[in-house]
């Protein structure tokens, strides 16, 4: 178990104290910081911590991996894992506090489902699919819209910018392309015609 992979099963058990934080609202934690007109709870504020603490390991141990040459089928298989859990997990979360629409959360978790698919077909035909520039536009831009919802919008409250939602727009809308432009690029994988 090489450093890149820790880190990587770091990022995969920080999900659930992630999601207890998001969810339980109690005690100390329901307590709210209030800056004017913004305010966020504790309970949601550490979610956002943690949440962006595991996003930002998704570089690192790739980072590590490529340089040092410790590239494994193990870390290949656990760090889009570990993406895809973080992301679905935290919109669940979302949809489930009210934050975030249930059709955004389905068509990001359903591009998800898809694109591993299509990944698994390529493989099973010898190919890889190499992730595409708006694969990685995707990713950042989803990190970025969950941060501005579990930060309730910080610091475009003050503006009365709803950054949060039109972020979460822009990250659907570029999920919902780069999953198409997959599918578009490698449709010879997908043959119909083979038994």
């Amino acid at each position: 178990m090489n450093l890149p992979n820790r880190i990587t099963l770091t990022r995969i058990f920080m999900i659930p104290v992630m999601l207890v934080f998001l969810l339980v609202d109690a005690g100390w934690l329901s307590h709210e910081i209030t800056l004017g007109v913004y305010s966020l709870p504790v309970h949601q504020l550490i979610a956002a911590v943690l949440f962006i603490v595991a996003a930002s390991t998704d570089g690192i141990d790739g980072y590590i991996a490529r340089k040092y040459n410790l590239v494994t089928n193990l870390g290949k298989l656990l760090d889009p894992l570990a993406d895809k859990l973080l992301v679905g997990t935290v919109l669940i979360g979302l949809v489930a506090m009210g934050k975030c629409d249930a059709w955004i959360a389905v068509v990001i978790i359903s591009r998800e489902f898809a694109v591993t698919g299509l990944r698994e077909v390529a493989l099973l035909e010898g190919s890889v699919i190499a992730a595409s520039k708006w694969g990685k536009a995707k990713t950042i831009t989803q990190i970025i819209a969950i941060s501005a919802l579990l930060l309730n919008n910080f610091p475009f409250e003050w503006l009365s910018f709803p950054f949060d939602d039109v972020a979460m727009w822009l990250a659907a809308v570029i999920t919902l392309y780069s999953g198409i432009d997959y599918f578009v690029k490698n449709k010879s994988v997908l043959s119909f015609s083979k038994a």
